[in-house]
């Protein structure tokens, strides 16, 4: 779960996700969350 950086809302899933490798280090998964409360939308790892 993912908190909102605006309101603090805890969002469940993410409207969308991929993955982020930089050169050398381990890979990671970041989704982008829309919250329901405020509606702003934001970026986390999952």
């Amino acid at each position: 779960m993912a908190k909102c950086k605006k309101c603090g809302t805890e969002v469940a899933s993410p409207e969308k996700t991929w993955t982020l490798a930089p050169k050398g280090r381990k890979p990671m998964n970041v989704g982008l969350f829309k919250c329901p409360n405020c509606g702003g939308h934001f970026r986390a790892a999952i």
